[in-house]
């Protein structure tokens, strides 16, 4: 049964004193969605919520989270946005409620492989033939391996929480040499550093907390994967909404490489008496010249070649697992210290599990053939065997949406002028809202777009440059390069470029370059994201080009960025074997594929791509679209309808004008 409403004053009483707290002022958009994610906790009616940035969303579902009388899981995207959760939001409103009886424990739970692993610092691990080792043997990798085995050995004994995100700095390569995955863990009752264990100590924290925040990933594994990684919860929010379809698929997609049936079959041999391992190996080599001759890309029927090669890993796998030790009299496994058998028998099972999916091709998934990738002599990346789920909006419903409240919400959720787009993709059927009854077919969800506090009809234009021509596919032409250059030059720089792909980053790079050599041009790769984002936020008279990365992740608001750039409509490849699968199975179902798939996707993210420009009630600037199809193509209402509402021209003159007037030039 629904429990009892929250009383809304108790809501706006806590979420002011919050407020307040943070230093900062209520909102009519912050207090309404407070109320609404009450109301849909209490209803058990999924939630989604469209709040501009700068509402304040995480205090208006954090001070309802913590009024609900269980538990409740915050799930976000990103990592930035989970620091500030935890380290800012949280605390700060746990000092604002004190004294008021509530429940405020609070936790952050992540995957196992970002928490240091003190079994591996302490005792290494098994290379292919069984011997324990550290990969420190790189002169300054092994200095900053080493700081980060200190690092953790301190946190063992401080209590801390040994989380990745607070560690020196490193890199990937480096981190993996002091941490595991889940497959590769022992777990706690078999290592012999469990107690101490960081992961271990997060995940009993999080059994004695009231809010759990987590990511998406892990939320997909624990709610839709069936494997329990999240205490037992009532309720979840889900931030950064307009990313978890994409974080779903990836958590759901496998890949598969000769060699890596190669490394599982050579760590077997250790353990492995028969000719088993041996056996893996020949599926291996098998696989491979299978792969060979495939053509890269989707495959509509699996090559037979190919599909018999994935049934003979598949078998060889099953074999080696039967073969491996099995367990004694007394219940115990007589190698449960040997955590090479453990950690080989683990890469054995996967390769079993991704061989036989792929091998099954069901219509449920999509599978796909990668090209080899040669960067430069020390660098080649093989092809790769890729599986994903074709579509997501199923599993989430069955597996998530029938059992929990679910609150979904994001600055971009309504595209097309409504929810119905995303809450399809979702697993939220549109032309069930407004009904009343829960049933097994029919799940209640309510759409609240609570506003924002910019005045984007007075902050900012909207700009189609509807006088050039449609983009072609082999990149940015001269007339989408000429106007790249006339409208950083009215805007003195100050300029970010949001491009289809690196190729035309960094060609209407080096033609800024050339032609504006008083400005500052970066195009990314040229240094790490951060250090390109601080250059860019330091000087004014800097312009900014680089791909998907910035779209989503870049926050600057100021008078740094009064021109963000967009270079074409972004939608999906025609070769994207994902979106091409889900585009036709849309029309296969008797739907519009197209807007279903292609269009979603890309006004998803020109709404998020269009965000960069208005972060504060202060910022002006323009958004230009070189992409005439904007203005000109049936699908551009859609589109349109979906960015922030900005003032609109296709002048090419008044837009140079204003952005010479915010740049101090006229």
């Amino acid at each position: 049964m629904p429990e009892a409403q929250p009383d809304p004053s108790t809501v706006r009483e806590l979420l002011a004193a919050a407020v307040e707290t943070l230093g900062g002022s209520e909102r009519a958009g912050q207090i309404q969605m407070a109320e609404a994610v009450g109301r849909a906790f209490s209803e058990e009616e999924h939630l989604l919520v469209q709040a501009g940035t700068g509402t304040g969303k995480s205090l208006a579902y954090l001070v309802p989270s913590l009024l609900h009388d269980q538990r409740v899981v915050v799930a976000t995207a990103t990592l930035a946005l989970q620091h500030q959760l935890v380290e800012r939001d949280i605390p700060r409103l746990v000092d604002a409620v004190k004294g008021r009886g509530l429940d405020t424990s609070f936790a952050v739970l992540k995957g196992r492989s970002n928490y240091a692993c003190l079994h591996r610092i302490r005792e290494g691990v098994p290379d292919d033939q069984g011997t324990l080792q550290m990969d420190v043997s790189i002169g300054d990798m092994a200095t900053k391996v080493l700081e980060l085995r200190a690092w953790a050995e301190k946190q063992a004994e401080d209590d801390g929480t040994g989380e990745r995100d607070f560690a020196p700095r490193h890199n990937d390569r480096e981190w993996r040499q002091v941490s595991v995955t889940h497959r590769d863990c022992l777990g706690a009752a078999k290592c012999p550093f469990g107690q101490e264990c960081f992961a271990e100590r997060a995940r009993e924290k999080a059994q004695r907390s009231h809010v759990i925040v987590t990511n998406h990933s892990l939320l997909a594994i624990d709610a839709i994967e069936g494997i329990p990684m999240i205490p037992e919860y009532d309720a979840v929010v889900i931030d950064e909404a307009h990313e978890l379809v994409a974080r779903v698929t990836q958590a759901a997609t496998d890949e598969l490489a000769s060699s890596d049936v190669e490394r599982a079959a050579r760590r077997s041999r250790r353990y492995v008496e028969g000719d088993e391992a041996e056996e893996l190996a020949d599926a291996a080599d098998t696989l491979r010249v299978a792969m060979i001759e495939a053509s890269p890309g989707r495959f509509e029927t699996l090559p037979a070649d190919l599909h018999d090669a994935l049934v003979l890993v598949r078998d060889a796998a099953r074999s080696t697992l039967s073969a491996y030790p099995k367990k004694q009299g007394g219940g115990k496994d007589e190698t449960s210290a040997d955590a090479g058998l453990q950690q080989a028998r683990g890469s054995v099972q996967e390769i079993f599990q991704i061989a036989e999916r792929m091998a099954a091709n069901t219509e449920h998934d999509v599978l796909w053939l990668s090209e080899a990738a040669t960067f430069n002599e020390q660098s080649r990346v093989p092809s790769r065997l890729h599986v994903a789920p074709l579509q997501v909006w199923g599993p989430m419903r069955d597996k998530l949406l029938t059992e929990k409240t679910v609150v979904f919400t994001s600055a971009t959720l309504k595209l097309g002028g409504d929810f119905d787009s995303v809450a399809g993709s979702l697993g939220l059927k549109p032309a069930e809202r407004g009904e009343a009854e829960r049933t097994e077919d029919v799940l209640p969800w309510q759409g609240v777009d609570v506003g924002s506090p910019f005045d984007y009809g007075k902050q900012g234009i909207l700009y189609v440059a509807r006088h050039l021509p449609p983009p072609g596919r082999d990149g940015l032409g001269q007339a989408q390069l000429d106007e790249i250059v006339e409208l950083v030059d009215a805007a003195d720089g100050r300029a970010l470029g949001l491009f289809s792909s690196r190729r035309a980053a960094e060609a209407a790079a080096e033609v800024v370059r050339v032609r504006l050599p008083h400005l500052t041009t970066l195009a990314q790769g040229d240094a790490q994201l951060p250090e390109l984002a601080a250059q860019f936020v330091s000087d004014p008279h800097t312009v900014l080009f680089g791909t998907l990365s910035l779209w989503q992740g870049l926050d600057v608001p100021g008078d740094t960025c009064q021109l963000v750039l967009i270079d074409r409509i972004p939608f999906p490849r025609p070769d994207d074997p994902l979106m091409s699968a889900r585009q036709r199975a849309a029309d296969k179902a008797g739907g519009n594929g197209f807007m279903q798939v292609a269009a979603t996707h890309a006004a998803l993210l020109l709404a998020q791509g269009a965000g960069r420009l208005i972060r504060t009630t202060t910022d002006r600037g323009v958004v230009a679209v070189l992409d005439p199809r904007l203005a000109t193509a049936r699908y551009g209402r859609f589109l349109q309808a979906s960015l922030p509402p900005m003032w609109p021209t296709s002048d090419p003159a008044v837009v140079r004008q204003a952005l010479k007037r915010l740049s101090g030039l006229v």
